[in-house]
């Protein structure tokens, strides 16, 4: 039996069926067989197998009770036959769909095997299997007395109670009552209309200060308006008029000045006003020239006193460097007379001893 395990592929999806008579464990085989584990999921979350009855044993999966109703979630209430090399009816506890007695027939009904069944392989399409003690509720199930077409005889019928999906191996599965909600009815319009950008307006008259802010907004448009971009030769301009109106403003106080000691710029004293106006310019321009000046030897000074102090540094660093070979040969020298020393003291206590 645990070689028949074995050769099983691995499982993918976990769905808990709550009977009547205790809970069923179903792991699913997605991979294997993905249209009849997508169909059984999708049931599962839309509640289609809740309540349903064991019609037979033991199948179910049919909301009528009868053994005739039921469909499938796809177009036309049926789905084709899955079948794989590695999926047979060997034993007990597999979970196959149920079909109308046909290939390609099925729909919502499965049946769960009570021991092997090698004559249904290539019939019915297996897509998961009973696992844990939870096979022992299934076959409390299958001990249940029958009548026609195995139809159990008891009073209610066995069924499912509720059904839970512990592990949906897809991830584009969801209930399909969700979808009919009004808020994932309207999905793709809501989309498109989160892409639509709305125009933002500032509600003014809902503030206190809402005129004044109207106002700031139409003054503020205004200047952007008005301004225009200077270029360089604008720039240029203002400065060379800036610096006429310097020039000016100092003859209006060398004018002052000049009243203020007893002149009058009348008729007759207009060459002294001449003279006075040259004196000014005169001076602007020296006062000028002496400013660069000033500027040209500060520069001059500051490289002048680097170079001496970078000149200074390197002679540091060169007398440094001669005073440290002349410590190197000086303690080289006392090594070597010491040296010396020793060897002549060496040998005179040799040539006393050998005498």
């Amino acid at each position: 039996m645990s070689t028949i395990y074995v050769s099983e592929p691995a499982t993918k999806g976990k769905v808990l069926l709550t009977t009547s008579y205790g809970p069923v464990e179903i792991e699913l085989w997605p991979k294997e067989a993905p249209k009849a584990v997508r169909n059984f999921v999708q049931l599962c979350l839309d509640g289609y197998y809740d309540g349903a009855v064991f019609h037979r044993v033991i199948k179910g999966g049919d909301p009528t009770g009868t053994g005739e109703g039921g469909q499938s979630i796809y177009p036309g209430g049926v789905f084709p036959d899955e079948f794989h090399s590695r999926l047979r009816f060997n034993h007990r506890g597999l979970v196959a769909c149920a079909n109308a007695g046909r290939p390609n027939s099925n729909g919502s009904q499965f049946f769960i095997t009570l021991d092997r069944c090698e004559w249904l392989d290539k019939k019915h399409t297996i897509f998961g299997k009973v696992i844990g003690d939870s096979i022992y509720n299934v076959l409390g199930l299958g001990e249940l007395e029958t009548g026609k077409d195995d139809r159990p005889t008891l009073d209610p019928l066995p069924k499912i109670l509720s059904v839970e999906v512990l592990w949906n191996p897809f991830d584009d599965i969801v209930p399909r009552r969700l979808l009919m909600h009004p808020k994932f009815d309207s999905f793709e319009k809501k989309e498109t209309e989160q892409k639509k950008k709305k125009k933002v307006t500032k509600k003014l008259n809902l503030l206190s200060f809402g005129e004044e802010a109207e106002e700031d907004d139409k003054e503020l448009l205004a200047v952007a308006v008005n301004t225009r971009i200077t270029s360089s030769r604008d720039v240029l301009n203002e400065n060379h008029d800036q610096g006429q109106k310097t020039e000016d403003v100092q003859l209006i106080m060398v004018k002052e000045d000049v009243e203020d000691e007893g002149y009058k710029f009348d008729a007759p004293n207009k060459k002294e006003w001449a003279d006075a106006h040259e004196r000014v310019i005169a001076s602007t321009v020296a006062w000028r020239k002496l400013l660069s000046m000033k500027k040209r030897i500060g520069s001059e000074f500051r490289a002048r006193r680097m170079a001496a102090d970078i000149a200074r540094d390197a002679g540091l660093q060169l007398l440094g460097d001669r005073q440290m070979h002349k410590q190197k040969k000086r303690i080289r020298k006392e090594n070597e007379d010491d040296v010396l020393a020793k060897l002549d003291r060496f040998k005179s206590t040799k040539f006393h001893g050998s005498d």
